[in-house]
């Protein structure tokens, strides 16, 4: 297991800079999800770390010591790409082994390896296979093989399920994180998927425009998103946002009626009112909370909840009811949501307002 430190790191390409002097901290045995949409800088930032980039500034740190001169080889980390990487004309086993290619260990101890990890993975009986005869998820076992049997100080993940059917997906996203809970390795993990994030990673780094808007546990940046691209980049479906006034401590809605405002740091009157769907409900209205009414415009049925669009003020909100209460469309609905439920923001800046 390694730490994984990044000090003021810069990326550049001729006099375009894509990642801006970012800090980050990794602690050993840590999963950690850059998330971000495309274009953002996540995978560039992760191909440093591998040496796959030339830095344009700044520091990389892996167990205390500067790698920025150092070759991918060098840095005693092992990376799975998005595109398996693997060798269609050999066997699994041969393409597991390839991660010992430069190893000076015995022929018994490379099978041995290979052997531990085929097991650890559920690929002891595809062993002699070629990839052509294995499915997409065993081919991604295959290339987290190939990786696990080098013992590295820390696995880099680039964006490894998105060639992957959604139920493929959700599978590996469980054995991911079962194989980094068993080997306790130090884990870099680069996804543009929300839901990825949030289900597999100790701490998510928020990345846009080459920068970090916000580090924290999954809970952390659901619960105390920073700013609106947080609020509403984390969590599915995304957060409602209401236009608001502020006028003697309250917040008037565009869509109508108002609501208290705890005393905040607002630089201006004009805020945002943001409200996640899942407490948006149909409910009895309080006068403490956030009140919308208006005509159902969709309907999503999902199951175990009912998710739906009413149209008010000239926008469209989205609340929550239950699986089996399912509403018809251009029936007119009522949905609040507590006041501890809300999430305020200046409408300049898009900061959080602290209270």
């Amino acid at each position: 297991m390694a730490t994984i430190e990044l000090d003021s790191l810069v990326k550049r390409y001729g006099q375009t800079t894509v990642v801006h002097g970012i800090d980050l901290a990794i602690q050993e045995g840590e999963f950690v999800v850059l998330v971000g949409p495309s274009g953002c800088g996540k995978s560039t930032t992760l191909r440093m770390i591998a040496g796959l980039e030339e830095i344009s500034g700044g520091q990389i740190l892996i167990d205390g010591r500067i790698v920025n001169e150092l070759q991918p080889k060098d840095r005693n980390i092992a990376m799975v790409f998005q595109n398996y990487a693997i060798y269609p004309h050999v066997t699994v086993a041969d393409n597991i082994a390839f991660g010992l290619y430069r190893s000076k260990l015995s022929k018994s101890e490379k099978r041995q390896r290979v052997e531990q990890a085929a097991e650890t993975l559920g690929l002891s009986h595809l062993l002699e296979r070629r990839p052509s005869a294995l499915s997409g998820g065993q081919r991604q076992r295959v290339a987290i093989g190939r990786a696990m049997v080098r013992d590295p100080a820390a696995f880099l993940f680039d964006e490894p399920l998105s060639n992957l059917d959604a139920q493929l997906r959700t599978q590996m996203r469980i054995e991911i994180k079962r194989l980094h809970h068993r080997l306790g390795t130090t884990s870099v993990f680069v996804t543009h998927d929300q839901v990825e994030a949030m289900t597999m990673a100790d701490r998510i780094v928020v990345m846009r425009d080459g920068r970090i808007l916000q580090v924290g546990t999954p809970l952390d940046l659901y619960e105390k998103p920073v700013d609106v691209f947080t609020a509403r980049f984390i969590g599915s479906p995304t957060m409602n946002l209401v236009p608001a006034t502020l006028r003697d401590g309250r917040a008037d809605l565009s869509s109508g009626g108002s609501v208290r405002v705890p005393p905040s740091s607002a630089k201006t009157p004009d805020i945002l009112v943001g409200v996640r769907p899942q407490d948006l409900v149909p409910t009895q209205a309080d006068s403490a909370g956030l009140t919308v009414s208006g005509p159902v415009a969709v309907v999503e049925t999902l199951g175990s909840e009912t998710l739906v669009h009413i149209e008010t003020a000239g926008q469209t909100l989205i609340g929550s009811a239950p699986g089996r209460q399912i509403p018809q469309i251009g029936e007119h609905l009522t949905l609040h949501a507590p006041s501890e439920r809300l999430y305020y923001f200046d409408k300049v800046t898009e900061k959080a307002l602290a209270a």
